[in-house]
């Protein structure tokens, strides 16, 4: 994690509250694992933004053995987790400092083929996000991919008590699910963590999705689409090549991969 506003207490927080915070975690994170433009037994550089306690990386190497990540967190107790989850993976796995607000690590996307990036770039502004898209468009490899998944703002005022119901009712569900009870959702209520019940602008500033793709395509990337929207969370991206024939690492595998490094 990393943003401005964010802080070590926060990284805790996050820590406590990510099993029922992210909304159907392993089904993200087993789309961009089957979302990736490469094929399983390829050399390739991914590289995630805001790495939090490293299970997306885990997943990444997981899933393909010759993959080498280069893990980008702003939070030394975040980077001090993910490096425990990644020692397994010895030299495919770097973990480095980040400062989204910073331009200092951006020389890290070049020549990736893929970026990725959970629960980060809302708090870059409309213009925040522009800029970075462009940066990664120009960076990484001609027919690489940048994998967003993150809150979205509503179009419409309308849906933002439909956001704020459903990410509500998600939480519930799998607080029950993991602990039998409400004690997850009751921490998640008192941390006021529900963006779209109780925003907190200086912090989180996502954008609209459809403002998004719009973005990555005048970016430069050749295709732009949504492919997951749940509880005001949305996986989206934009790709620098035509699509592909069939998917590098299929739905079932990637999800059994999410699953197992999330230990479900």
């Amino acid at each position: 994690m990393t943003g401005e506003g964010w802080t070590e207490e926060s990284s805790l927080v996050y820590q406590a509250l990510s099993r029922v915070a992210v909304p159907r975690r392993a089904e993200q994170m087993a789309t961009i694992l089957a979302l990736l433009p490469i094929v399983p037994d390829e050399d390739f550089v991914a590289v995630e933004l805001g790495c939090g306690e490293g299970f997306l990386s885990a997943a990444l190497l997981e899933a393909y053995p010759r993959m080498r990540v280069v893990a980008l967190d702003g939070s030394e107790e975040m980077r001090a987790s993910a490096g425990v989850r990644l020692e397994r993976f010895g030299s495919r796995a770097e973990i480095r400092d980040f400062d989204l607000m910073s331009n200092d690590w951006l020389p890290a996307l070049d020549g990736a083929g893929a970026v990725v990036s959970s629960l980060v770039i809302h708090h870059l502004d409309d213009a925040g996000k522009q800029n970075l898209f462009r940066e990664v468009r120009a960076r990484i490899s001609p027919s690489g991919s940048l994998l967003i998944a993150d809150l979205v703002h509503p179009a419409r005022h309308e849906a933002t008590s439909m956001m704020a119901g459903s990410y509500d009712e998600s939480v519930k569900a799998r607080s029950i699910q993991l602990a039998g009870d409400l004690r997850l959702w009751d921490r998640f209520d008192s941390e006021d963590w529900n963006h779209f019940r109780t925003p907190d602008v200086e912090v989180d500033k996502p954008s609209v999705l459809a403002d998004q793709l719009r973005w990555l395509s005048e970016a430069g990337f050749e295709t732009a689409d949504c492919f997951w929207m749940f509880a005001g969370h949305a996986l989206y991206g934009g790709f620098g090549s035509p699509a592909g024939s069939e998917a590098p690492v299929g739905y079932e595998r990637a999800l059994e991969v999410a699953h197992g490094i999330l230990g479900e």
